[in-house]
């Protein structure tokens, strides 16, 4: 399987070195694309078009703004798209383009969180009465363009945990477009972006970052808990997610034994 990567990123990057070393069976490296204006050394570097006409599969690790310019020029070219950036997909209008194609197919990457699976079938096995997501990162990587210098200083400076924000998980990811991703990959999961209350929490001695996520329904009850150590180069990502990113590159190649 022929791949090309979408951003050279902290995500992007390991994902490209990985697949360039030979450590996804059945996996080719095509090349990247990326906007920096220096190319990454030691990796094969392409314009968006010839990357598409190579690769049997694109994945997406450049953001929800390039997710949103070309990710139905992918799936137009009837080529396949894995996705890191969920939270694009709680704009109506994108997630439309996204699935009205026949040939190219979409795929999403678990990221930062686990029990997708689980909540998956648990909101088929007669349905979820509630979801609510808490997500906790160090208060100094939630600033957002949005936020006035007011709630920029108290951020920078509270000695204690503060809730930024309440919501349907539609409206979380908006307001956290780097950081809040996981929210939609939960809605996205469950089939119901308002069913998921999400809330993000500023934590100025937070080392990891936390996802509390409890479920309810005619199946059971659900809570996990995950803690992510943050990317070292950006750390409003977590180091696990172009790890999930391969994992999923491995499932597709179909040379693995590993759980769906």
């Amino acid at each position: 399987m022929k791949v090309a990567v979408l951003g050279c990123g902290a995500i992007g990057a390991v994902v490209a070195h990985a697949l360039a070393d030979g450590e996804v069976s059945g996996a080719e490296l095509v090349g990247v694309v990326h906007a920096d204006a220096t190319d990454p050394p030691g990796l094969p570097v392409l314009d968006f078009g010839s990357a598409v006409d190579r690769a049997d599969l694109v994945v997406e690790c450049a953001g929800q703004a390039a997710l949103a310019e070309f990710g139905s020029r992918v799936l137009a070219a009837g080529k396949d798209l894995l996705v890191v950036s969920a939270g694009a997909l709680a704009d109506d209008a994108i997630f439309g383009r996204l699935t009205g194609y026949d040939a190219g197919r979409v795929y999403l990457s678990t990221g930062a969180i686990g029990g997708l699976d689980l909540l998956a079938a648990a909101a088929r096995a007669g349905g979820l009465s509630s979801v609510r997501l808490t997500t906790t990162k160090l208060a100094g990587n939630l600033v957002q363009p949005w936020m006035d210098q007011e709630q920029i200083k108290l951020l920078r400076k509270t000695t204690e945990p503060i809730e930024l924000l309440r919501g349907p998980a539609r409206k979380v990811t908006a307001a956290f477009p780097k950081s809040a991703n996981v929210a939609a990959s939960v809605a996205l999961a469950v089939g119901d972006w308002d069913l998921v209350d999400a809330a993000v929490v500023a934590d100025p001695d937070a080392e990891l970052t936390s996802h509390v996520l409890t479920a309810e329904g005619t199946a059971g009850s659900y809570r996990f808990e995950i803690r992510n150590h943050p990317s070292a180069r950006t750390p409003t990502t977590s180091g696990i997610v172009p790890h999930a990113v391969l994992r999923a590159i491995r499932s597709m190649t179909g040379r693995a034994v590993l759980p769906l």
